[in-house]
């Protein structure tokens, strides 16, 4: 039986996650001693390793918590764990499209910016360099709609 602080050091992992593992119920002590320590069993080094290879992958805690308690049954995550991943992997698309827009839009700017002398705040602008960005995009609206 190890202690938290022993099976932090078997899973290579910091014994206030273990904590918030055992907390948010993703580990389970196998008893408790009379002066408070817990005491968990190897496997849970597995079960610990096993989550951050998880998270690696991109599970929320949520999702692992939701893989190991089919597995604490005997029944079989794979499925769950399929459909997990393609979605997370749709997701991550989107995000990625988003984040490659929005490179553009840094992009732009930042060239817009060269040509542009830097100002002083005057009551009516904050900076003229980021609100330069809203009159552009919108000449570029009434030129594409011509």
């Amino acid at each position: 039986m190890l202690t938290v602080n022993e099976l932090a050091t078997k899973s290579d992992t910091a014994a206030h996650v273990v904590r918030y593992y055992v907390r948010i119920g993703l580990i389970q002590p196998a008893s408790q001693q009379e002066n408070g320590y817990r005491l968990f069993r190897l496997q849970d080094a597995n079960r610990i390793r096993f989550i951050r290879m998880a998270k690696h992958l991109g599970f929320t805690l949520n999702e692992i918590k939701q893989i190991t308690q089919h597995a604490d049954i005997g029944e079989s995550p794979c499925d769950d764990v399929r459909k997990i991943i393609q979605h997370r992997i749709q997701e991550n698309r989107v995000k990625i499209e988003e984040m490659m827009k929005m490179q553009v839009r840094m992009e732009q700017a930042l060239e817009l910016w060269k040509q542009m002398p830097d100002g002083v705040p005057d009551g009516n602008s904050v900076c003229h360099l980021i609100e330069s960005v809203e009159q552009s995009e919108e000449k570029a609206d009434v030129e594409t709609k011509s």
